[in-house]
């Protein structure tokens, strides 16, 4: 049985940046899920609970004996052990597609202290501005080139507590149980693919930006299908 192909968007953003992608692999006959997490930084801490609630609720539409491949995308990565160890569904592998990784045990920060010190300032009554507000406009253009993909993206961003990045998520032992893979897009990123070589996953690289699942869905499709086929 093939698995159930799980898209994890970045809670910084939203789940409109994996669902071209999603589009791509429905087409060539996986089934997909795109859960959403922008209701995550909701309430107060601990956030994290909301995301592993967020997939696990999505999953209700997939039967329970039924196996899923977990895909993080950017940050959503941090969550990605938590997630599998809440869910009842049998994980077959998880990718990691330009994304942050988590410790190796213990629990992971959402933010370095550097990124901390970066945002605070940025924070009105405890609340940040939208993701892409964070950066300069030469930085957003060339990951959004496509105005209506641009616009969908920067529109349905959440505004997130910045307390949502000061919080630690749980590494629970043992999440690693199973296959996992690492895709690198951007050069930043490159830092985190050799280390997931060192964990011995699996390494793919398809050059691009940071959200290049959403210029080049086709291309993203078939990586995570060959990733996810070599479990």
């Amino acid at each position: 049985m093939q698995p159930a192909f799980v898209l994890v968007h970045s809670p910084s953003v939203g789940p409109s940046t994996w669902r071209p992608v999603a589009e791509h692999l429905a087409a060539a006959g996986h089934q997909v899920r795109v859960p959403s997490l922008l209701h995550a930084g909701a309430g107060a801490p601990p956030f994290w609970p909301r995301v592993v609630d967020a997939v696990r609720d999505d999953l209700q539409q997939v039967p329970t004996g039924s196996p899923v491949s977990l895909v993080a995308h950017s940050n959503a990565g941090l969550y990605l052990p938590a997630i599998r160890s809440g869910l009842d569904h049998s994980v077959t592998s998880s990718i990691f597609v330009d994304a942050a990784l988590p410790a190796r045990h213990g629990s992971t920060a959402v933010a370095s202290p550097e990124m901390l010190e970066f945002l605070r300032p940025m924070a009105v009554n405890g609340r940040l501005p939208r993701w892409t507000d964070w950066w300069e406009e030469s930085d957003i253009a060339p990951m959004l080139p496509d105005p209506q993909m641009r616009q969908t993206v920067i529109e349905e961003q959440p505004t997130l507590p910045l307390s949502f990045y000061e919080q630690r998520i749980p590494v629970p032992e043992g999440w690693d149980d199973h296959p996992c893979a690492y895709l690198l897009f951007s050069p930043p990123y490159e830092v985190l693919a050799a280390a997931a070589r060192e964990r011995g996953w699996r390494t793919a690289h398809l050059p691009g930006t940071h959200l290049h699942q959403t210029t080049d869905p086709g291309g993203t499709a078939r990586c995570l299908a060959a990733l996810a086929s070599a479990a």
